[in-house]
């Protein structure tokens, strides 16, 4: 029972670990696109705000990244109206899709279908990338193909805070706390 427990202590330690390595690094630069085609480089496009970024690279890890979509766009996005007019985030939200390797020649099809089913209250919060994936997969610790990763960067680039997997109220509260 104590090498149980000793094996689950450590398996803890080395998943968050991997955070620990990412949380104090800068964002690498990357080169995204609109659905319209604008170009937009990050960090450098959001720098001056806090910004929560979210990117998947496979189908598997773009349907879960689907799940933040409307809780994320109503806590962070969506402008409150009436008596809470003006109260609200003052940060940048993007959902990046990811597509690398033979996948990349799917980039335009991705666009044109999300132009056509988005909210277009929700389309401006959407960059595609195409390219490598291996300086991203080593620098922001990529391990599970399938599993979508969130990073919230301060005014300047930093990673202060990474999480991954579909969406949790605990995560958007954790991830709420360090915007605040």
């Amino acid at each position: 029972m104590k090498n149980i427990i000793l094996l689950f202590a450590l398996f803890l330690m080395s998943s968050s670990s991997s955070y620990a390595q990412v949380v104090g690094t800068f964002f690498p630069a990357m080169t995204t696109e609109t659905a319209e085609d604008k170009v937009v480089e990050l960090p450098a496009a959001i720098k001056g705000k806090y910004t929560l970024l979210g990117l998947a690279y496979s189908k598997k890890a773009e349907d879960e990244l689907n799940t933040w979509f409307n809780p994320v766009y109503d806590k962070f996005v969506r402008k409150a109206g009436g008596l809470l007019e003006g109260i609200g985030y003052d940060v940048h939200v993007y959902f990046i899709p990811m597509f690398t390797g033979v996948n990349a020649a799917a980039t335009g099809t991705a666009k044109k279908k999300a132009l056509k089913n988005v909210d277009p209250q929700l389309l401006p919060n959407i960059l595609f990338y195409k390219g490598d994936l291996k300086p991203y997969k080593e620098a922001l610790d990529f391990e599970k193909r399938d599993t979508p990763y969130f990073f919230v960067l301060d005014a300047e680039g930093k990673i202060v805070f990474a999480t991954s997997g579909k969406f949790s109220s605990q995560k958007l509260d954790e991830i709420e706390e360090v915007i605040e």
